[in-house]
């Protein structure tokens, strides 16, 4: 039997390296080595219980791109029908889901009524804060093209599916938006891409970090504003100047932190849209006035959980925009799965734009 190394989470705010089994794939599985797996935000809600009880001991990671190491039997395609082989990168949709359920295939929703999110560490597993992982019958998985930068798919982990599929499921931003983003990490940062190229008029950025609002420049925003300069009253009346009365017809909630909540409620314009994308992780209650809703006559919608579709659009996206835009560098820190404790506190301090473990180091 062979051993890979894993970052498991014990209990909350205890991480620890575990040597795991490298298991051999199932049928219509596949066995993967990690080449990167990203660190999203949700990781560091999940360590620090904020995101509620998990069922521990549970290896992390839910963002990956890996090798083909071993293909299980009948498996000579990815989730789309490309050809795959032993050796071909490959990107995939964290969800086990079922395929057969009222969500899966009547809604034709994530996630469904028996979805998996976690397997146990000590069983075959597809947490990305490893050397393998194990995907299962039924996890979607696509190749990456032969020209994609590995850096430039993960840079945005699940943050673009999760934009996609917020997107979708409340309405895409057209030409002519007027956008604001509040919060400029990966979500956020995915969230002025996709309404760059789709032609949004005005993108308007908040957030604490100098450097996170640059990138968000870099990305296509037209406009900044400091969370740690300005009050909520400085800042609406800034936002006001700068969009006229009609205000903003698109807000976009990435900043995972609950008193966002009310603030976006209120920078929404007459007529326009709040979506709610970050705070899956953040549980707990902000007041707002319900009439502000009947009055500007607005939509406040969440989403979570993509699709297997949003990760293929997601990775498709990020090849075709690779070299129009600096996804690439938008990994900032890569680390090893020893680290994996130091990776979840840059996330949570907003020190780094997107830290990843590498497994080679």
């Amino acid at each position: 039997m062979r051993y890979g190394r894993a970052a498991v989470m014990v209990e909350p705010n205890r991480v620890e390296t575990w040597e795991v089994p490298i298991v051999d794939p199932e049928p219509g599985g596949a066995l993967v080595r990690v080449v990167l797996g990203g660190v999203c935000g949700s990781d560091a809600h999940i360590v620090s219980g904020e995101a509620g009880k998990m069922p521990f001991p549970i290896i992390l990671g839910h963002e990956g791109v890996g090798r083909i190491e071993k293909l299980g039997a009948g498996v000579s395609t990815d989730y789309a029908g490309m050809p795959v082989k032993p050796g071909d990168l490959i990107y995939w949709a964290p969800i086990a889901l079922c395929h057969r359920c009222h969500t899966c295939t009547v809604l034709d929703e994530t996630p469904c009524d028996n979805s998996t999110f976690f397997e146990h560490a000590e069983k075959p597993n597809w947490g990305s804060y490893a050397d393998y992982a194990w995907l299962p019958n039924g996890m979607a998985f696509y190749r990456l093209p032969d020209h994609a930068n590995p850096d430039a798919v993960a840079a945005l982990g699940c943050a673009l599916p999760t934009v996609l599929r917020g997107f979708e499921q409340c309405g895409p931003v057209g030409q002519g938006d007027t956008v604001i983003v509040q919060g400029a990490g990966p979500v956020g940062l995915a969230a002025v891409l996709v309404a760059a190229v789709s032609g949004a008029q005005e993108i308007i950025v908040l957030d604490h970090s100098k450097n996170r609002l640059d990138v968000a420049i870099s990305l296509g925003a037209t406009g900044t504003i400091s969370l740690k300069e300005t009050s909520a009253e400085e800042r609406h009346r800034q936002i006001q100047d700068r969009l006229g009365r009609r205000g903003a017809s698109v807000v976009v909630e990435a900043a995972g932190a609950l008193p966002a909540f009310p603030e976006g409620v209120d920078l929404t314009g007459n007529h326009g849209r709040y979506i709610i994308l970050g705070l899956w992780g953040a549980i707990g209650t902000q007041p707002i006035a319900p009439r502000d809703l009947t009055i500007k006559n607005m939509k406040i919608s969440g989403a979570t959980f993509p699709k297997p579709k949003h990760y293929y659009q997601a990775l498709h996206l990020a090849v075709r925009l690779q070299e129009r835009y600096p996804l690439a560098s938008l990994v900032s820190h890569r680390l090893a799965i020893t680290d994996a404790v130091k990776a979840l506190e840059l996330v949570k301090s907003g020190a780094s734009i997107k830290p990843v473990i590498d497994p080679t180091l």
